[in-house]
């Protein structure tokens, strides 16, 4: 299974950030994000790391961003370590796992799209009938599809869950004119991709996105794009409503932690061997099924 790289160290580098799963560095004018093989569940970051996970969600973010390219602007600059600054170009445990992007103003609203009905979606419509005050069709099930995509936001919490919140409370934060334009291409993306990937095997039940300004004010996709992190990957052969859905993202790991009776306070349990091949092995399916081609490690981390 190799090694996890589960923290990096770039000597003469300039380490700002280090995060649940990513360590980000600055250059004189741009960010490097190392996505590692950490992960997190329920706030904490679990042990042991998932094996070559940091590659998967680089490059599959990667394959997305090139995908859209010509739907929204993206951040990145470079995804080669060879052309990366300085002393960065001289480190091959960050090949594969790192990107070199552009530095952006964060819009401090995580915007999501949900075709599905599940997790904090499906627990909102129980209690109210309505998803982020969207009104929605009376007795639906969990995992059931929706009428149409919804566009349910949420603010960005520096410690513990983000928030849902209606377009309305989204336009206090961004401005009505800017919480439209990013409720459109939120839905523009997450119907093409969603699209995309039904035909080949999966169904993103939802997703989240970020965006940032750039120096002209011009809307820039960043962070991830539609990894197994920042979305819901369902098998399309085994789909049933009515019922939480076999998956290909980390829900694998959260479905385990929370049969094994963890109180989800730090510390938690360590993953057996089989949960972590488990969750490697999903998140490998994921990126062949939406990629068309096995991931090829570029460098054994470690």
């Amino acid at each position: 299974m190799g090694t996890s790289l589960l923290t990096t160290s770039v000597p003469g580098g300039n380490l700002v950030s280090r995060g649940k799963v990513r360590d980000i560095y600055t250059t004189d004018e741009a960010l490097i994000l190392v996505a590692t093989d950490r992960i997190s569940a329920f706030d904490c970051v679990l042990s042991p790391g998932i094996p070559g996970r940091g590659e998967i969600l680089t490059r599959l973010s990667t394959f997305w961003f090139e995908h859209f390219a010509n739907t929204v602007p993206n951040h990145l600059l470079a995804t080669e370590i060879e052309d990366f600054p300085e002393p960065y170009r001289q480190h091959p445990e960050l090949a594969g796992r790192s990107v070199l992007v552009q530095r952006l103003d964060p819009i401090p609203v995580e915007c999501v799209a949900r075709g599905y009905l599940a997790g904090s979606g499906w627990k909102e419509y129980r209690a109210s009938g309505a998803v982020c005050g969207i009104e929605l069709p009376e007795d639906l099930t969990e995992s059931a599809r929706l009428p149409e995509p919804i566009f349910t936001p949420a603010t960005k919490a520096t410690e513990g869950h983000d928030e849902n919140i209606s377009i309305e409370r989204m336009s206090e934060i961004v401005g009505g004119e800017m919480a439209v334009r990013l409720r459109d291409l939120t839905l523009e993306l997450y119907t093409a991709a969603a699209d995309y990937a039904r035909e080949r095997g999966i169904l993103i039940a939802d997703t989240k996105f970020e965006f940032g300004l750039d120096q002209e004010g011009d809307i820039v996709w960043m962070d991830e794009a539609l990894t197994p992190d920042s979305s819901r990957f369902w098998p399309t052969d085994d789909y049933e409503p009515g019922r939480s859905q076999s998956s290909f993202d980390k829900q694998y790991v959260r479905d385990w932690l929370e049969a094994s009776g963890w109180s989800k306070e730090p510390p938690a349990p360590t993953l057996p061997p089989d949960v972590v091949e488990g969750t490697l092995s999903r998140y490998r399916e994921a990126y062949r099924l939406l990629t068309g081609s096995d991931l090829v490690p570029v460098t054994a981390s470690g």
